[in-house]
């Protein structure tokens, strides 16, 4: 069974206009990895939260997700063995053996969603950089893997935009998470503007929120940075396509900053003309990246999140966690 480029490629349209506006720069045959890798990774995250496509907010069934959870294992474990059946893990199979993608990328996915069927605490930021690793630095590395990339800085740099779009994530859905029971803003830093983590959907508390919210947004702002070097070191077309994905996605996080206090009022979602702009934009970075490929001009990782890379992207083993400056 065949997962068709036809039938993935309506899955990321539907689940995530964002992402799917900057796909369609990819060149055909990555196109498609693409979609396929996005529609397992969309089928996973809709089984664990009782969802279609991201949306719906109903209250989240910790023993239906956890069933769920130990079936989802089980059928990723087939598509890494080459015997998948079902359609979504039919697509994931079929990505990881035609780009040689090492099977610890796919289940440390699975383990970010065991973090939230679990329920573990958010205390510190290096929990919610670790979360914010396995459900999407990881398919960062992936993406880039597909994009052919091999060499660890790179694939390190891939990481961080992954990063960078979870924090934004984050920052966006704040209060329709909590209303769900999950809070990814790190306690610590709650407790610094005196919100209790269980409060944090509260509207007489969300003054305070925004200010943890914010500097979520900062750091992903950093993470953005650093992943514009990673960008650089790929083919023209599929630089054009992450660059514009990273303009469009940024845009939420600069509209949410703009909104304050009443960022959460509204789904905040980036317009079609504006995405057209980023596109364009985007052009323009990948041309001024170019240009400036010096070591001179390189951002330096120094204070990030980092997993540690084996033999030249092999997997990624046991996290390593340098000092945030």
């Amino acid at each position: 069974m065949l997962a068709t480029s036809s039938s993935t490629s309506g899955i990321i349209e539907q689940g995530s206009k964002s992402f799917a506006s900057a796909a369609r720069l990819f060149p055909a045959d990555k196109r498609a990895s693409v979609h396929r890798l996005y529609a397992w990774c969309r089928h996973c995250d809709d089984q664990i939260d009782g969802e279609v496509l991201g949306f719906g907010e109903g209250p989240f069934d910790q023993h239906q997700a956890a069933s769920r959870l130990a079936r989802i294992r089980v059928e990723t474990m087939n598509a890494i063995a080459g015997c998948a059946d079902a359609p979504s893990f039919v697509a994931l199979q079929e990505v990881l053996e035609k780009h040689s993608i090492p099977p610890q990328y796919p289940l440390d996915l699975l383990e970010g969603m065991a973090i939230d069927v679990e329920g573990r605490p958010f205390q510190t930021i290096d929990d919610t950089l670790t979360y914010s690793y396995h459900v999407a630095g990881s398919v960062g590395v992936m993406m880039a893997m597909i994009l052919d990339v091999r060499d660890s800085a790179t694939l390190q740099r891939a990481c961080d935009l992954g990063i960078a779009f979870q924090l934004t994530n984050i920052a966006r859905d704040v209060v329709s998470d909590a209303r769900r029971g999950r809070t990814y803003l790190p306690a610590d830093w709650l407790r610094e503007v005196g919100v209790h983590p269980a409060h944090v959907a509260h509207a007489e508390v969300r003054p305070c929120v925004f200010k943890v919210a914010r500097r979520v947004l900062c750091l992903s702002d950093v993470y953005y940075r650093s992943a514009v070097v990673g960008i650089r070191k790929l083919p023209l077309r599929s630089s054009w396509a992450i660059a514009s994905a990273l303009r469009i996605y940024r845009c939420i996080g600069v509209k949410l900053a703009a909104r304050g206090a009443a960022a959460w009022d509204k789904r905040i979602e980036t317009g079609r003309s504006r995405k057209i702009i980023s596109i364009g934009i985007a052009a323009i970075d990948v041309v001024s990246a170019r240009l400036m490929q010096s070591e001179r001009s390189s951002v330096a990782r120094d204070g990030l999140w980092t997993p540690s890379i084996l033999d030249a992207g092999s997997r990624l083993a046991t996290s390593e966690r340098r000092r945030l400056p």
